[in-house]
Parts: structure tokens; C-alpha cells; sequence
């Protein structure tokens, strides 16, 4: 008789982030007060793929690294490997990358507070348009750009197709600081 265990696929979304997630204990989600798996039929032909694994985490779920700075958390997948993937950035207030593009086209959705974007390699912050929580902006492959925060912290999720690299526009700046204008 097989069993649905949601936690193989938690193990493998903990595995890709670092660290372990406390959302399942035992086949029973601690955390959405849900009742434990119910035991599969038996199948005729056990080489059936295990049933869909629905993967559900609060807010308070989410493993943030600890520290200053911009912080980055992997949700789904591996931005370094082939395949979709799911990141979460939080820029504290008054921090925003520095000019780059990727070579892959990427998906952001603010999640939460004004997330500032330029669209030129100047880093200039009066140049920017704020996209308050909820709005959607694509980066397209290529295309030159910087973002952040202004005046409190931000968090967006990107979706994109792995491998992605992100490269740099200038070699005259760091990676996210305080944005100003560069000639």
C-alpha cells in the first residue's frame, strides 16, 4: 500500500534552499492545521507516479537568511541549473542592484511595500518608477536595468527558466549599494 508523503518533495524544496523547513512533521502539515494523508488504494500496476505534492508556506515559512543587505531566497528550483525556479528578494530601504541585464528572460511580481525600476545603466533614483505590492514588471532578456527600495524594505519573486546569469552593465560599481546618478 503506498502513502502520500507531501514531505519528499518538501525535503527536496529544503535541500535546494539550505535549510530545513517546519512545515511537515509526520505526513501532517504543521502549519495549515490540515489532518494527516490518507493512505493511496493499492494500484494494480505499482509503477504509477506518485500522486501530485502540493507545496504551501506562509510567510512565516519562508527562510530568510539572516543579516544586512539584500537577501535572497530560493522557493522552487535553481536559478544556476536548467528548469524553472522561483526566487524571493528583499531590499531594505534606500538599496537597489546596481545597472545589469540577464541573459534570460525574467518574471517579478512585488509581493510586498514600492519596488523601485530604472530602465538605463545611469543608477539614477529620481529616474525610477515605483511599482507599489501586487503590480507585475518582465525583465526581458538583455535589457538593461537597476531596482530596489526607496523609503521601506521591498520584496519581490521572480520567476524565470534556468541557468541565468546577471551581468553587470558598469564594472565601476558594486553589486547593490545606494543608487546615484552615474555619468
Amino acid at each position: 500500500m503506498r502513502t502520500f508523503r507531501p514531505i519528499r518533495i518538501l525535503g527536496r524544496l529544503a535541500a535546494v534552499c539550505g535549510v530545513t523547513l517546519p512545515l511537515l512533521a509526520a505526513g501532517q502539515a504543521a502549519t495549515t492545521g490540515t489532518t494527516p494523508a490518507t493512505p493511496l488504494p493499492p494500484a494494480a500496476n505499482t509503477s504509477l507516479p506518485a500522486p501530485p505534492v502540493f507545496v504551501r508556506a506562509t510567510p512565516q515559512d519562508i527562510p530568510w537568511p539572516t543579516g544586512d543587505g539584500v537577501k535572497t531566497v530560493i522557493l522552487w528550483g535553481d536559478p544556476s541549473k536548467p528548469g524553472l525556479y522561483a526566487v524571493r528578494n528583499t531590499f531594505p530601504p534606500g538599496v537597489m542592484s546596481a545597472p545589469h541585464y540577464h541573459d534570460q528572460d525574467r518574471f517579478v511580481t512585488v509581493i510586498k511595500g514600492t519596488w523601485y525600476t530604472g530602465t538605463d545603466a545611469h543608477w539614477d533614483p529620481d529616474t525610477t518608477i515605483g511599482l507599489p505590492a501586487g503590480s507585475y514588471m518582465i525583465h526581458p532578456k538583455g535589457a538593461v536595468h537597476f531596482d530596489g527600495a526607496k523609503d521601506e524594505e521591498t520584496i519581490v519573486q521572480i520567476v524565470g527558466m534556468g541557468p541565468v546569469r546577471t551581468v553587470p552593465a558598469r564594472n565601476d560599481t558594486p553589486r547593490y549599494g545606494k543608487p546615484h546618478r552615474l555619468e
